[in-house]
C-alpha cells in the first residue's frame, strides 16, 4: 500500500512533467496468448488530427499491435514512441498497424502523435473500460496504463504479449511476431 501512495504522490508532485515513477499493478496480469482481444472504439490522433479508431475495423486490414504506455512526453514513453516510429515501415511491410494506447486526454495525444510518433502511427485514448478489459491498469483507481504490448491477429486473438516497464523489447518482440504472422 505504501508503494502506491508514493507513486500517487510522485504523480501529483510532478504534475505530468518529464518524470513520473510507475510500476505495474501487482494485482493484474496481462491478457493471455489465445484470449479474444476485447473490441473497442475510441478517439485517436494521427499527425495531430483527431479520428475515431475501431479495433474491429482495423483488424480487417491485418494484425494490430496495441502498445499501452503510461503518459505522453515522459522519458520512457518518448523513447518507446520514437522506436515504434523508426520501425513503422517494417510493421507496414508486414501488413500490421501499430497504435499506441494511453489514458491521456486527446489534446495531449494529438501533440504526442506529431512530436514523438513523428506522424508515422496513431495513438489513441484508453478509457477506463479499455484499461480494465486489457488488464493494463497501473494501479487501482488510477486511469493510467502500465507498459504492455499486444499483437492481435486478424481473427481477434492475442498472439503475443510483452509487459515490461522499460521501453526496450516492445518493438523488437512485436515486430518479430508480426513478421512471423506475415510469413504464414
Amino acid at each position: 500500500m505504501k508503494k502506491w501512495i508514493l507513486i500517487l504522490l510522485a504523480v501529483v508532485i510532478v504534475g505530468g512533467g518529464a518524470f513520473v515513477y510507475y510500476t505495474r499493478s501487482d494485482s493484474t496480469e496481462p491478457l493471455a496468448i489465445g484470449a479474444n482481444a476485447p473490441d473497442f472504439t475510441t478517439t485517436g490522433a494521427l499527425a495531430g488530427e483527431e479520428f475515431q479508431f475501431s479495433l474491429a475495423d482495423k483488424l480487417k486490414d491485418g494484425p494490430v499491435v496495441l502498445y499501452f504506455f503510461p503518459k505522453v512526453f515522459t522519458e520512457g514513453c518518448t523513447i518507446e514512441a520514437n522506436m515504434f516510429a523508426d520501425a513503422t515501415a517494417e510493421f507496414t511491410a508486414a501488413g500490421a498497424t501499430v497504435i499506441g494506447m494511453s489514458g491521456d486526454d486527446i489534446e495531449g495525444l494529438k501533440k504526442f502523435s506529431v512530436a514523438e510518433c513523428r506522424d508515422k502511427f496513431a495513438v489513441a485514448r484508453a478509457d477506463d473500460k479499455i484499461i480494465a478489459d486489457y488488464q493494463v491498469r497501473m494501479a487501482p483507481g488510477l486511469a493510467m496504463t502500465n507498459r504492455t504490448s499486444y499483437v492481435i491477429d486478424q481473427q481477434g486473438k492475442i498472439v503475443f504479449v510483452y509487459s515490461a516497464t522499460q521501453p526496450q523489447g516492445h518493438v523488437t518482440g512485436t515486430l518479430e511476431k508480426v513478421k512471423a504472422l506475415s510469413k504464414g
